[in-house]
């Protein structure tokens, strides 16, 4: 097993970024540490953890992945050229291969057609979306235009907008949720305020409509973290409708959390011309709007 001890001039480093310099990325170390692979003075420890002189640290190399066939994954071009792709991405489809799906991935899919990023998992991906949340992500197709795009992202200046039925009626028309969010310290598949590795994130949402025992919510990201939207809302009393796991299960017929992104907007990444894309509800989504409009309260 490999160690390395870490020097004074490395004290302070976050754990990740001191072992990508021996593992042959950022990347590639913080697969080891999420895989268990890493240790502390023999101890696991969270990526973000800063380092001290003299700390021992170690680590086991993942196994090679077996070679996987990847199954073609539906999805459809909402706006192109050779520098961008927008993709309408359906439910049930992985943006890239992660433990558990290492095929049948969006990525894989797209093959050839996408570009940049150090990950060669995550080929050209600037955002992600959930499995199960339908709509738009912007993916690069070039090493330049993934740069500029992460950049835009970075200073949050992509605009991703979403639409989500909740359960309830929030106290205020528009609200912001400035809440820490990180794994849940309980239930480990969840991400919550509970958690003893915060990190900021801050969503906006608006009424776009009332109905009788629901509300939909027109939301806005600042950041982008894992399960933002979905934890947010569950935060704030109002779970999305649908969502397994975070409160709303089999609402209005749902079997996926009612949560689609339906707009982008950014600054072309080599012109700087705006570009906006919007997508429409999917049909499913639409059916489960019309019901909880006619439920009586």
């Amino acid at each position: 097993m490999p160690e390395r001890i870490v020097p004074p001039e490395a004290a302070g480093e976050r754990l990740d970024v001191f072992l990508g310099a021996h593992a042959g990325s950022r990347a590639a170390a913080q697969k080891l540490i999420d895989a268990g692979r890493v240790t502390v003075d023999g101890a696991p420890r969270a990526k973000r953890r800063a380092l001290a002189a003299g700390e021992r640290v170690a680590w086991e190399a993942l196994a090679p992945a077996a070679a996987a066939v990847p199954a073609d994954a539906p999805f459809a071009v909402a706006w192109e050229d050779e520098h961008v792709l927008v993709v309408d991405k359906p439910p049930g489809v992985v943006v890239h291969p992660a433990r558990g799906h290492a095929g049948g991935t969006l990525v894989q899919a797209l093959a050839g057609r996408v570009a940049g990023g150090e990950d060669p998992e995550r080929p050209g991906v600037v955002h992600r979306l959930d499995r199960d949340t339908s709509g738009l992500l912007v993916l690069a197709r070039s090493e330049p235009a993934h740069a500029a795009l992460k950049a835009q992202l970075a200073a949050r200046e992509l605009q991703r907008e979403y639409l989500a039925l909740v359960q309830g009626r929030p106290p205020a028309r528009q609200g912001r949720i400035d809440a820490p969010l990180g794994r849940d310290r309980r239930v480990r598949t969840r991400v919550s305020t509970d958690t003893d590795e915060p990190r900021d994130a801050v969503t906006h949402f608006a009424l776009f409509e009332a109905l009788p025992a629901d509300t939909l919510l027109q939301v806005r990201l600042e950041t982008g973290r894992t399960h933002q939207i979905r934890a947010h809302l569950l935060a704030i009393g109002h779970p999305v409708a649908g969502d397994p796991e975070y409160g709303g299960r089999g609402r209005h017929g749902l079997a996926r959390q009612f949560l689609h992104a339906s707009r982008l907007a950014f600054a072309h990444p080599v012109t700087g011309a705006p570009v906006e894309v919007t997508s429409p509800l999917p049909a499913e989504l639409a059916a489960a709007l019309e019901r909880a409009r006619g439920e009586i309260s």
